[in-house]
Parts: C-alpha cells; sequence; structure tokens
C-alpha cells in the first residue's frame, strides 16, 4: 500500500527510525513522498533515494559516527580552540564530513540535485535565523533566487541537520544576501502539516514517525539552574509548533517513539545502544501498525 511519510528530529535518536521503517517496510507499506527534519531528514532522504531498511541499517553500521564531528585545526589549546570557533564559526563542528558522507550515498543510488528526485517526493525542513523564517527545502528556494532542481540534495539534508552550537550553521548565499541556516526542529521538528493540512483532502494516508512521547505523557522540565533553563528553552522552542498541530485526530497516525533527550549528541554510542534503539523502534512501530486504521 502507498503512502505518505514524515519523520522527526532527534540527533543519534534517529537510530530508532530505522528500525520503525523496517517494521514499516515489512508490513508492506510503500512511501511515495517522504518529509523530515534533522535526523528525520536523513531517514527521509534515504528512503526518496530508494535505500531498504536493510540498506539503511548496514550504512549506519559501517559509518563510524565520531568520523562526522569534523573539527577545524590549530595551533592552540583544544579547550580554547572550541570556545573560539563556537563563538567565531557558531558551531563546534563543520559539519563538512556529514554533507560528504551524504553526498556519497546519495550518489550511489545515482542521486545528486532534486531534479534526480520526482516532484514533491522528499522534502526537509531547515530554520533561517538571519530573515527568522521557517525554510521548506527544496520548494523555498525560489525566493532565494535559486533553481530548485539545480540545488544538491545533501546540502538540504546538511542545513536540516545543523544542531545549533554543535555544527556550523549553513551560509546560503542568495542574490542579495548570505542567510544563516540551522537546523529545522528548532522551528518544526515533526513536519506532518506538510501532508495532513485541515480540510484537504489526502492523496494518500500520512503515517509519522515521531521521537518523543504523546503530549500527555511528556514528561515535566526540571529547571533550578540556567544549563537546565537553556534545555528546556530549546525544547520548548522545538516541539512547540508542532504539538499545537497535533491533535487527538492526527495522534491515531503517528508512532511515538518516547526515547531519553541525553542520547541526542552522543556520537560516541556504543553497538550495544545502537542496537536497543533500533529494536525499540521496531517494537513500537510494530505495536502501533497492528491496529493502525488507515
Amino acid at each position: 500500500m502507498y503512502i505518505d511519510g514524515v519523520f522527526s528530529g532527534g540527533g543519534i535518536k534517529g537510530i530508532a527510525l530505522v528500525g520503525a521503517y523496517e517494521e514499516i517496510e515489512k508490513r508492506g507499506f510503500q512511501f511515495v513522498r517522504v518529509a523530515g527534519a534533522s535526523a528525520g531528514a536523513i531517514i527521509a532522504g534515504l528512503i526518496a533515494a530508494g535505500y531498504t531498511s536493510d540498506e539503511i541499517d548496514r550504512l549506519l553500521s559501517d559509518l563510524k559516527l565520531e568520523m562526522l564531528l569534523d573539527e577545524r585545526r590549530s595551533i592552540l589549546p583544544l579547550a580554547v580552540t572550541k570556545w573560539l570557533y563556537l563563538y567565531w564559526r557558531l558551531g563546534l563542528y563543520k559539519g563538512n564530513e556529514l554533507e560528504k558522507w551524504l553526498t556519497n550515498v546519495l550518489a550511489q543510488k545515482g542521486l545528486v540535485t532534486f531534479a534526480d528526485l520526482p516532484p514533491q517526493s522528499l522534502r526537509v525542513i531547515a530554520s533561517d535565523l538571519t530573515n527568522g523564517r521557517l525554510l521548506v527545502l527544496p520548494d523555498d528556494l525560489n525566493s532565494y533566487g535559486i533553481e530548485p532542481n539545480t540545488f544538491p540534495i545533501a546540502k538540504a539534508i546538511r542545513m536540516s541537520c545543523s544542531l545549533p552550537f554543535f555544527f556550523e550553521p549553513v551560509r546560503l548565499k542568495s542574490q542579495h544576501e548570505t542567510s544563516i541556516i540551522v537546523d529545522g526542529g528548532v522551528l518544526s521538528n515533526f513536519p506532518m502539516w506538510l501532508f495532513d493540512r485541515e480540510n484537504v483532502n489526502k492523496v494518500r494516508p500520512v503515517l509519522g514517525i515521531k521521537l518523543s512521547s504523546q503530549q500527555q505523557d511528556h514528561p515535566k522540565n526540571e529547571i533550578s539552574n540556567a544549563l537546565q533553563l537553556f534545555g528546556a528553552l530549546f525544547e520548548t522552542m522545538k516541539d512547540a509548533h508542532d504539538s499545537r498541530y497535533i491533535s487527538r485526530k492526527h495522534e491515531k497516525d503517528i508512532i511515538f517513539i518516547p526515547l531519553q533527550e541525553g542520547l541526542t549528541t552522543e556520537f560516541s554510542i556504543s553497538e550495544e545502544k545502537k542496537l536497543k534503539l533500533k529494536n525499540y523502534g521496531r517494537e513500537c512501530a510494530r505495536k502501533f501498525l497492528s491496529s493502525w486504521a488507515y
């Protein structure tokens, strides 16, 4: 059966999405259009490229996640360098290795730019901090004077994965300015609204896969110091837009995979934890799909 799919962000927790996709595929569902933010943009991109769940699992198993943490070289002490680059470059890591890896795996399926994909088959979310706006890629590139079909898919996904202060933002040059682009999850971490809108008939069933609990089960933020305040602030920014959109009506079409927040940037994650994440995603999908009334 043909469906559309939306994958939420969640950093390293995105490994659980692979397990969920495995179960979805096993049930005979095939995605026609996919969308995502951050880690969800990576999974959506690989699915749009034609990768099966087994192939994605092998790609991620072969990938040494620590290799994606590409620090800039300096003769200064490491601790000093990190703070300097965080201040001047706006991120601890360049993000070039992530884009390079994406470019290579997409090229293996014959994909370079959005012209190589069917129209509307892949859309990813990014955040333009310069202009204070949410970006849907490739759709919104026209407003920057950029032809969407010429834009590299890997670059768009990299933009969606630019976790603030962790990866350097992407500088998108348009005809009149350079815009600072960061993680799509800052403004919409779960863009189900792209396919499932009020008073608009859906083309086909839409299935969401979200790396969090349902809103009513969301744990309360503990705030007793400045770091906890920042964490709670970021989490609220990330989820507020989507939480307002997701109603009881939409929840019946969403696989919720509740996971602890601390895993997001754990790039040194063990193989054992990876397997647990994947299995947990598969189990959540199995339970949901056994009664999904699409």
